[in-house]
């Protein structure tokens, strides 16, 4: 599809790109959000996030954040209990089974990031990076 709208030609870049990433995590169990969300996520053992704390971080509303961790943790992955600091808030670490598919999914992902270089270009695919994260920031 071919569009004028930059907005609309991005949404079409992105569903492609993240169908690259969701294939090749596939065989890890997970998504490239959820793989995404993981790489944020303290380790046990570590200090605890929150989910305010993780929005933050992805750049996420904190209804998104929520709604997809209730998946890593359906799934094993995360450990949500409530902060010692602020009972109020969640504290969020993955688990033990998180590592074991995160040893899994880094070569994956490895994999997709250069299909990506391949179809871009290394160089290409870093311009693309900047551009991507210049949109909304004030040097933009």
């Amino acid at each position: 599809m071919n569009s004028e709208c930059y907005c609309t030609s991005l949404r079409v870049a992105m569903r492609r790109m993240t169908a690259i990433y969701d294939r090749a995590l596939e065989p890890a169990g997970i998504n490239v959000a959820q793989w995404s969300l993981m790489r944020r996520i303290p380790s046990a053992g570590e200090a605890p996030i929150t989910i305010h704390e993780l929005a933050a971080r992805a750049e996420l509303e904190r209804s998104t954040v929520a709604r997809n961790l209730r998946v890593l943790e359906k799934g094993g992955l995360v450990e949500v209990s409530t902060s010692v600091a602020d009972r109020r808030a969640s504290a969020i670490v993955l688990t033990a089974e998180a590592e074991r598919v995160s040893v899994l999914a880094l070569p994956l992902w490895q994999g997709a990031q250069a299909e990506v270089e391949r179809m871009l270009t290394v160089e290409g695919a870093g311009q693309l990076r900047s551009l991507a994260l210049s949109v909304g920031t004030e040097e933009s």
